[in-house]
């Protein structure tokens, strides 16, 4: 499922916790994984379009540690929706919302107890100068091996991982069917 999101998100952070979404008694999260592809600055292969991957980190609130914008699960909105609003407030980026990543469950580092969290590719199109968290946080675009190696949360760098695979595969695949399809699409050029 791909979603697009919206430009008319309302620009004030939500905050207090009566519209959560608890199940077994943990707190469901969900986040984003904010990317996007720049150019390569020095490519070694032939094709000058080489892309190298970013991924957008942000600052926590207590400015003690890097991670991945992720908030609630609020009964009024889709999973989806949630990710997109958390990415929006605390990352101040907007885009397409991708396939879920996969679910954690996870111990709390702030409060004594168990969360279920949730994580989605965002392939970033749009970046605020201006969004309800900016004066709280910090946003950084960096490398996906830097990433990881700065993000607090083990869940979130699994999700990374599983991101980077993802998008590997997917390049992947498109070089292998580009491949494939060079030497078709020369021969129906050339009986034009």
């Amino acid at each position: 499922m791909v979603a697009v999101v919206s430009s008319q998100e309302n620009m004030v952070s939500r905050t207090g916790r009566h519209l959560q979404r608890y199940r077994n008694g943990r707190r469901q999260v969900v986040g984003c994984i904010p990317y996007r592809y720049k150019k390569a600055k020095q490519s070694l292969s032939k094709d000058d379009g080489a892309k190298e991957l970013e991924v957008l980190v942000i600052t926590s609130q207590k400015g003690k540690g890097m991670l991945f914008p992720k908030g609630g699960w609020e009964l009024d909105e889709s999973k989806e929706g949630a990710a997109s609003r958390e990415t929006l407030e605390e990352a101040g980026v907007r885009g397409t919302i991708e396939c879920e990543l996969g679910k954690w469950s996870f111990k709390s580092k702030s409060h004594d107890a168990y969360y279920e969290g949730y994580m989605f590719p965002l392939h970033v199109q749009e970046q605020l100068d201006f969004w309800p968290e900016k004066n709280l946080r910090q946003r950084i675009w960096m490398s996906a091996q830097e990433a990881r190696e700065v993000c607090q949360h083990w869940w979130m760098k699994e999700a990374l991982d599983r991101l980077v695979n993802r998008l590997t595969s997917q390049q992947q695949q498109q070089q292998h069917e580009d491949q494939e399809l060079g030497p078709v699409l020369k021969s129906m050029r050339a009986s034009l």
